[in-house]
């Protein structure tokens, strides 16, 4: 990062307000990029040459031109910044090679339905010679679908849809198969955890279709810059890979700010809310006509920034400018989100708040500031969402830190923050809950054959189908091993992304009409009897929710407070695999069932978060099983705490050390869940659990576990750094914390992890 230039922005007055008043913490800017542009591949077939200059691309970016002669040798990674061009990257290869040979077949996967819509967009009105697009989703008709398969040679879907639409049903796919060329895997970061561990289960069952038909298609990953391009790409697919990572775009460049939002309580040190803090500068652009994005995680977070944001363009007398900034997120109808877009496209809005699923590369048109609330758990998504802003002309990207303790760490070293490099993408094929359900799917499309699935599975995948057979789920026979229930769907019963496939369906009882939906995983939390949901920047109160049914009933609402739900959990260790003496504690690692339970909701005023009543609910217990990692604590370390004092140190010595896990695996905060007692059930002693928050984990306990010694001195850090007395949410108190942030005893967390910490250095003392 390079100290700000003295140059005239028109956003330098609400930039230097913040300075004036100490809520900017650093600024400072990316600096401008020029161009590196190549001619046009003699050896393109003319009339795709035709249809470029026709479209106005004369020249390539050498990264283009690079990625068009790799992918005649090799599968290829391209990794660059937002807009520079990787669409055009990828397609050169396939447009080129159908236009030669119209009968060759490709497969264009992305992670959304829209960008699968914004592409075949771009390719209708580029009219490539001999291709002939078509989108296969859910949405896509049942009676277009044969002609689809039959007669496209360039098809656009997504994971889930390969998985449960095309793989199961290869047979009615086989002249598209034996034909397959390439596959295209556009932002390939995104698939990570718990979902690229899926989707490379997936690519491979597609890959082995593909041999049975006699093809062997080129592998293209388009993904943003990560620290890991080349391991991700193998591990992804199984194959070898070629990194291409010189980027050879123009950037414009943009102005960086770091934004802290003010004390309003000395003695708590809680800090002026960022949802409020980001309306207000969003307002205040937005009246300046600067077209922005603001990015937020949280679906209520953006439902709120667009509302406070219209309060504050009304303060200012400018309130005809609110119906020009839009909410966009998840939980839409297609519909909905299709305007939306096309509204930011065309310039009829001058805002939007979103949550990261614009935070990917559709095209919404030029805008000139992009703000991102709260960290958004990696670096890598923090300069995608700042990537947005300025990608011709000099743009502004601010950062507002929330009161979250991770945040406020990097608020307090901001150098830390600001020249962090991007994070390595971590996903385990060989998950064994995952894995499993994969070769079960596998097994419907054709039966497991030791040695020649080798390729496709990887080493060990002969022992995870014996465990199979033992449940009883495949057979053998012949060498072979088959699925037992021949005629059941299994690929159906498999859900890729971390949420769950099913969902509720919200209804206004006004209106009758389906205003979104929630994914089960989130029903318990978002819409239980009493809840206040957002939706379109509206409040409603959800009067029923009906399971067996589907659906949560809501009503308008105009009250002026929030609900949050409060949560039981418990945890029942089921394998110890790996144990070591860390810090002065047993350390231990393994697999555990979580069960969960919201047991009650708390209705809280907007503005100061005041607690106006706590209600009971009776709901279902949820329960996964996933990996984490845990320790007991030896009284020595803890003489001095008893009763509440101990939960209360351990509570919050919880939180430290789930804040500050982010550091160390490229992971979200709200991917980690974790449990802390004075007595567990099957310890018998005082315990703290870390888990992985979804079933099967995905190795982010794993590096708790073998950087255990730097974790607990990050959160003792964290923690001491802290000016406040007891404890708040710059420190202990978590956004996540299914007990509301009861019992937590700062003071106790640090004498614990101290502690812990000096017995490290008496170890290494005694070791000299």
């Amino acid at each position: 990062m390079t100290p700000r230039a003295g140059r005239s922005e028109p956003w330098d007055a609400t930039i230097g307000l913040g300075r004036a008043d100490g809520r900017l913490v650093r600024d400072g800017q990316e600096g401008s990029r020029k161009a590196k542009p190549v001619p046009l591949p003699p050896d393109l077939h003319p009339a795709l040459a035709e249809r470029l200059r026709a479209s106005g691309i004369e020249t390539l970016y050498s990264h283009q031109l690079a990625a068009y002669e790799t992918a005649k040798e090799s599968n290829l990674i391209l990794t660059s910044g937002t807009a520079s061009g990787k669409s055009l990257s990828f397609n050169l290869p396939v447009l080129d090679g159908i236009a030669h040979e119209p009968k060759r077949r490709a497969l264009y996967l992305y992670p959304t339905k829209a960008l699968a819509q914004d592409q075949a967009r771009k390719l209708a009105a580029l009219r490539p010679p001999g291709v002939r697009e078509a989108i296969y989703d859910g949405d896509t008709p049942r009676e277009e679908r044969p002609a689809i398969r039959n007669r496209s040679n360039l098809v656009l879907t997504n994971p889930d849809m390969l998985s449960v639409g095309i793989c199961p049903h290869h047979k009615g796919w086989g002249d598209f198969l034996a034909n397959l060329g390439w596959v295209v895997v556009d932002e390939a970061h995104v698939y990570r955890g718990v979902f690229g561990s899926h989707v490379s289960n997936v690519l491979r069952r597609l890959r082995r279709l593909a041999r049975r038909y006699g093809s062997d298609p080129t592998f293209e990953l388009a993904s943003a810059t990560i620290a890991n391009p080349g391991e991700l790409a193998e591990n992804l697919t199984g194959l070898p890979f070629t990194v291409l990572d010189d980027d050879g775009a123009p950037r414009a460049g943009r102005e960086l700010a770091m934004w802290n939002p003010p004390v309003i309580e000395e003695r708590t040190q809680v800090r002026r809310s960022a949802i409020s803090e980001a309306a207000e500068l969003l307002a205040d652009l937005v009246s300046q006509e600067i077209r922005t994005i603001c990015f937020m995680k949280s679906r209520k977070g953006i439902e709120l920034i667009k509302r406070f944001a219209e309060m504050r363009l009304a303060e200012i007398g400018r309130p005809e400018l609110g119906e020009r900034i839009a909410p966009y997120r998840a939980g839409y109808t297609p519909g909905q989100r299709r305007e939306i877009e096309e509204r930011l496209s065309s310039g009829d809005l001058l805002a939007v708040a979103a949550t990261d699923a614009l935070e990917l590369g559709i095209d919404i048109g030029q805008l000139d500031a992009a703000i991102c609330v709260n960290f958004p758990g990696t670096v890598s998504s923090l300069r995608q969402m700042w990537g947005r802003a300025g990608r011709q002309s000099r743009g502004l990207a601010v950062y507002v830190a929330g009161q979250d303790a991770l945040d406020q760490f990097f608020c307090r070293h901001p150098d830390e923050f600001l020249d962090r490099p991007v994070e390595a993408a971590i996903l385990d094929h060989k998950n064994e809950q995952i894995q499993s359900q994969h070769l079960l799917a596998a097994a419907f499309e054709a039966p497991l054959e030791p040695g020649s699935d080798d390729e496709f599975f990887g080493e060990g995948w002969e022992e995870a189908a014996e465990g199979l057979v033992v449940a009883g789920e495949l057979r053998r026979g012949k060498g072979k091993r088959y699925l037992t229930a021949r005629g059941e769907f299994v690929a159906s019963r498999i859900s890729l992304r971390s949420a769950s496939a099913e969902s509720i369906a919200v209804i206004d009882t006004g209106s009758g009409e389906m205003i979104g939906q929630v994914e089960s995983g989130r029903v318990f939390d978002t819409v239980h009897p009493g809840a206040v949901y957002l939706h379109l920047g509206r409040a409603y109160e959800v009067t029923d929710l009906d399971l067996d049914a589907r659906r949560a009933l809501v009503r308008p609402f105009e009250g002026d407070f929030y609900t949050q739900a409060r949560k039981e959990t418990d945890i029942w260790i089921e394998q110890q695999r790996e144990k070591r003496a860390a810090l002065g504690v047993e350390l231990e690692f393994g697999i555990v069932s979580v069960t969960e339970q919201v047991v009650a909701f708390q209705r809280k005023r907007m503005g100061d978060n005041e607690v106006l009543e706590t209600i009971p609910l009776e709901l279902p217990e949820q329960n996964f099983v996933t990996q984490a990692l845990w320790y007991t604590t030896p009284k020595k370390l803890i003489s001095r705490l008893q009763g509440d004092e101990l939960l209360g140190a351990l509570h919050a010595s919880e939180h430290g050390q789930i804040a500050v896990l982010p550091l160390i695996a490229m992971c979200d905060r709200w991917d980690i869940g974790g449990l802390s007692t004075n007595i567990h059930h099957q310890t018998g002693e005082p315990t703290i659990f870390i888990y992985d928050g979804h079933p099967g984990g995905v190795g982010i306990t794993r590096r708790g576990y073998g950087e255990f010694e730097r974790l607990v001195g990050d959160a003792f850090r964290l923690i001491e750094e802290c000016p406040c007395e007891w404890g708040c949410p710059s420190c202990v108190q978590s956004p996540k914390c299914g007990n509301l942030n009861d019992h937590l005893f700062k003071a106790g967390a640090l004498e614990l992890m101290s502690g812990m910490l000096a017995s490290r250095t008496k170890s290494s003392k005694e070791a000299a």
